[in-house]
């Protein structure tokens, strides 16, 4: 190994020998994205989706334009793989606005319980577009999960929401937006990659926005700039746990997020979660807990066979 390799190697080592403190970062994150989500809820009953959206974009930009053009190399943030990029833009601005419109007509605790459904979705998405191959236990882990999404929703009965298919719909799109997330890597660096996000994002949502606008109150607008930052911050801090520690080990750790969720929702709004959607959420979880494990022994094997 040459001496720089070896130094960057062993840099990269040091970087993720902090687990706490990644831990600590993401459960952190997890707060700022609750908030983000009861603030959204908050405005669902006089806005649409798209005005909340967009307002949260264009928060998103306005902080992040002045640090990627100060730090990055500006023929850096060039796409090499273009109409990927546009597809994962379009992806994450369609989830943000299917969850949103969730959010309308469902408790915060139902609807991020939902969107725990996305890493399902990633490993069939992989499975038939990037031709990973999924073991028995993966694929077991896969139906067991969907059977938690089925204890939540309920179909064909009288606990049925529709707005529940918003939410399956908006972590199958976010979903996408990771598969592709893995074909430009290698390609175009992180930053280039959210940047045009935001970019393709604000685009979308502004040629959108005329056909649903309200004009907001001063309040609203506070709370549109807070959502927005509390997003950005929560994102920004999330992308900061990873630099302390490996991402099998705190993946696991986002689904604290259902704790605030659920807290906020009886602290704000009066929600209580019945006993279907706790236990539908039990397994949902203990689905992603495991299909995680699966992936830390597969990167694992990976090592090993490359070493």
């Amino acid at each position: 190994m040459a001496p720089h390799a070896a130094s960057a190697s062993s840099g990269a080592r040091a970087v993720l020998d902090h687990p706490l403190r990644g831990i600590l970062l993401v459960v952190l994150s997890t707060i700022f994205l609750s908030g983000s989500d009861a603030m959204a809820k908050y405005l669902t009953v006089r806005l649409p989706a798209i005005e909340i959206a967009w307002l949260r974009y264009v928060v998103l930009i306005a902080i992040m334009a002045p640090v990627v053009l100060a730090r990055a190399n500006r023929r850096a943030l060039i796409p090499t793989r273009p109409w990927l990029q546009l597809l994962r833009g379009v992806s994450v601005v369609g989830s943000t606005l299917l969850f949103l419109s969730a959010l309308r007509v469902l408790p915060i605790a139902e609807a991020t319980t939902t969107g725990f459904v996305a890493p399902i979705f990633v490993i069939l998405l992989s499975m038939l577009f990037l031709h990973e191959a999924v073991g028995p236990r993966r694929w077991l882990a896969t139906l067991v999960g969907l059977a938690g999404v089925i204890i939540v929703v309920r179909p064909g009965t009288s606990a049925f929401q529709p707005g529940a298919l918003l939410a399956i719909a908006s972590a199958l799109c976010w979903a996408c937006a990771m598969v592709v997330t893995r074909r430009i890597a290698g390609h175009d660096g992180s930053t280039t990659t959210m940047a045009c996000s935001a970019l393709v994002g604000l685009i979308v949502l502004s040629a959108l926005l005329p056909a649903v606008f309200i004009p907001p109150t001063a309040t609203e607008l506070v709370i549109g700039g807070c959502i927005g930052l509390a997003a950005t911050s929560g994102h920004w801090i999330l992308v900061l746990a990873y630099r302390y520690a490996d991402a099998t080990v705190l993946a696991p750790l986002s689904y604290v997020q259902a704790i605030w969720a659920t807290g906020l929702g009886f602290a704000v709004f009066g929600e209580v979660p019945d006993a279907w959607t706790v236990v539908g959420a039990a397994v949902i979880i203990s689905s992603g807990l495991y299909i995680a494990h699966r992936e830390r022994l597969r990167r694992a094997a990976l090592r090993l066979a490359t070493a």
